[in-house]
C-alpha cells in the first residue's frame, strides 16, 4: 500500500504526467525536457528525480548523456502505461508537448538524413550487389527460437531489422554506436509506431546488459566490419539465456577489395567454418548455416543455439526455428 501511494503522489502533479506521457514516446535527456517543456533545467531535474525515485522511471547512460524512459520491468509498468494511456492526447499541454517533441526530432532526423544522403550512392551500390533485404529479414523472421520474447539487435543502424523482428516478440532493443544512426532508428521506430522498442548506444564488444537477458540476438551486416569478430560474437553469446539462439547475417567470403578502400570493410566475408568455429568457441551449438546467392556477394545466415542444462542421461533437442 505505501508504495502504491508513493507512486500516486508522485504522478499527482502536472509537469510529472507531462514528462510521463513524453517519456511513452522517447527515450529523453534533462535538455530534451527542458527544450519540451519550457521550464527551467533544475526544476526539470528535480521533477526527474522524485519520478525516478518513485520507480516511475530508470536513467541509463548513452555515451556522455543521461536519459530517462518509462520503467520497464514489475507490477510497476504496467501501472505507469495505464497512468499514460489515461492521459488524454488532446489536452492543450499534452498536445503542445508532442508538437514540440515531434519539431524537435525532426531536426534531429533532418541531420541523421543528410547523414545518410552523403553516403546513399556508397550503400546503394553495394546493397544492388546481394540478395534483397527482404528476403534475409524474412528468413530471420522464421528462425526466431519459438517462444522469443526478448530481442537484441547489435549494430542495430537503422532500425530496419527492429521494425520487422519486434512485432513478433514481447520486447526488443536496439545498439549501435554510431549517434547519426540512434537518430535515425529512434524517427524510424516512432514513425512505425512500435512501443516495445528501446534504442540504446552501446559497444558490441561491451554490451550494457546482464548475462542471460535476452532470447535471441541478432547481428546483420556488422561482422564485416568488426576487428574481432570472435570477441563479438562471445559478447552476444554471453547475453542470451539458455535455449535461445545467435542469428549472424553477412557476406561469405568474395574478392571485392574495394569494399575495404570505399566501405571500410575489414574483412572480405567469411567462411562457414570460420563463423561456426566462433559460436562453438562462444559456447553455442552451431547449426546448419543458410546461404542466399546475389549478382556478386553471397550473404550467409549463421545461426548459434545455446543448449539448455540438462540432467544426467536426458537426451538433447534442438529447437528449431519457425514461422511465428
Amino acid at each position: 500500500m505505501d508504495h502504491l501511494l508513493t507512486l500516486l503522489r508522485a504522478a499527482a502533479e502536472d509537469t510529472r504526467l507531462r514528462i510521463l506521457a513524453l517519456a511513452a514516446r522517447e527515450d529523453l535527456t534533462v535538455s530534451d525536457y527542458v527544450h519540451v517543456l519550457g521550464q527551467s533545467q533544475p526544476r526539470v531535474s528535480r521533477h526527474l528525480k522524485l519520478v525516478v525515485e518513485a520507480g516511475l522511471l530508470e536513467r541509463f547512460r548513452e555515451g556522455q548523456f543521461t536519459r530517462f524512459r518509462l520503467v520497464t520491468a514489475g507490477d510497476d509498468a504496467a501501472l505507469v502505461r495505464e497512468f499514460v494511456r489515461r492521459l488524454d492526447p488532446k489536452h492543450p499541454r499534452i498536445a503542445a508537448d508532442r508538437s514540440r517533441l515531434d519539431a524537435l526530432q525532426q531536426r534531429r532526423q533532418n541531420a541523421a538524413v543528410r547523414f545518410f544522403r552523403d553516403n546513399a550512392q556508397r550503400w546503394d551500390e553495394l546493397r544492388a550487389l546481394h540478395v534483397a533485404d527482404r528476403e534475409i529479414e524474412r528468413a530471420l523472421a522464421h528462425h526466431l527460437p519459438l517462444g522469443s520474447r526478448r530481442l537484441l539487435d547489435i549494430g542495430t543502424g537503422t532500425g530496419r531489422l527492429l521494425e520487422v523482428l519486434a512485432p513478433k516478440v514481447e520486447q526488443a532493443v536496439g545498439v549501435d554506436q554510431s549517434r547519426e544512426m540512434l537518430a535515425l532508428a529512434r524517427a524510424n521506430l516512432a514513425r512505425a509506431g512500435l512501443d516495445n522498442v528501446e534504442i540504446r548506444q552501446g559497444d558490441m564488444y561491451a554490451l550494457p546488459f546482464e548475462a542471460d537477458s535476452f532470447d535471441v540476438v541478432t547481428i546483420h551486416h556488422v561482422l564485416h566490419y568488426a576487428d574481432d569478430p570472435a570477441a563479438a560474437l562471445a559478447e552476444a553469446a554471453r547475453v542470451v539465456r539458455p535455449g535461445g539462439a545467435v542469428l549472424v547475417v553477412d557476406f561469405s567470403p568474395h574478392d571485392m577489395v574495394e569494399l575495404k578502400r570505399e566501405h571500410a570493410h575489414v574483412h572480405l566475408g567469411f567462411a562457414d567454418n570460420q563463423v561456426q568455429g566462433w559460436l562453438k568457441s562462444a559456447g553455442l551449438l552451431s547449426l546448419e548455416p543458410i546461404h542466399f546467392p546475389g549478382r556478386r556477394l553471397m550473404t550467409g545466415i549463421w545461426r548459434g543455439e545455446r543448449e539448455i542444462a540438462r540432467r544426467p542421461g536426458q537426451t538433447p533437442a534442438l529447437s528449431h526455428g519457425a514461422s511465428r
